[in-house]
């Protein structure tokens, strides 16, 4: 999950930790987005929220940041930091998430030392002006056969109602923002996006 302009975005974390996210990716960007000292200050009021429900908290491409609040990790794009650079600078005990859309990023990723991969955006999506064409669930699919224990996380317009192609393909988890932060019930709309994952790993062990 990443952050968001909701008017709330501190209640809406509070209500998505209620519901049972098990991650918060704090992606402070576009046009709106914090910086300095408030950007800061918005961090640790959302990493202390994390911390109450024993929920990690990650930072979305500033390492400076994660490591001046001691984040428990950090996530880069493509476009971002290099992700090598960024394990040395954190080191082995942080947590690192590297977003790919190719076999060949994905195994730089391994090899920089990632702990979990990215792939999309498997739909279209409206809340990264950034965000690359459509991909569908090919790439998480062929990753996934290829790398069976590596963590792959499935991004980009997922919601309940199309989260089980994601996770069909091989995906462990999904990251969510609009699905989430857009509702008017944040922590229904978590329960319902556990529940669609939950579905299928019950289907998954009757196949």
């Amino acid at each position: 999950m990443g952050s968001t302009n909701a008017e709330n975005p501190l209640s809406v974390l509070e209500d998505a930790l209620k519901g049972g996210i098990t991650c918060f990716q704090l992606r402070e960007k576009g046009a709106h987005a914090l910086v300095g000292k408030e950007k800061k200050a918005f961090a640790q009021s959302c990493q202390q929220l994390c911390a109450q429900y024993g929920v990690p908290f990650i930072v979305n491409d500033d390492v400076d940041l994660a490591l001046e609040i001691d984040a428990d990790g950090v996530h880069v794009g493509q476009d971002d930091a290099e992700a090598r650079f960024v394990r040395k600078r954190i080191g082995p005990g942080k947590i690192l998430g590297v977003s790919v859309h190719t076999i060949e990023e994905t195994e730089a990723a391994m090899s920089a030392g990632a702990d979990y991969v990215g792939m999309g955006p498997v739909y279209p999506t409206k809340s990264k002006d950034d965000a690359k064409p459509v991909a569908g669930t090919a790439m998480i699919e062929e990753v996934a056969k290829l790398h069976p224990d590596l963590p792959i996380v499935g991004i980009g317009g997922i919601t309940s109602f199309n989260a089980e192609p994601v996770f069909k393909a091989g995906a462990n988890g999904i990251s969510v923002i609009s699905a989430i932060a857009s509702s008017t019930n944040p922590e229904k709309a978590v329960r319902l996006l556990k529940e669609a994952s939950l579905n299928w790993s019950r289907e998954r062990s009757v196949l």
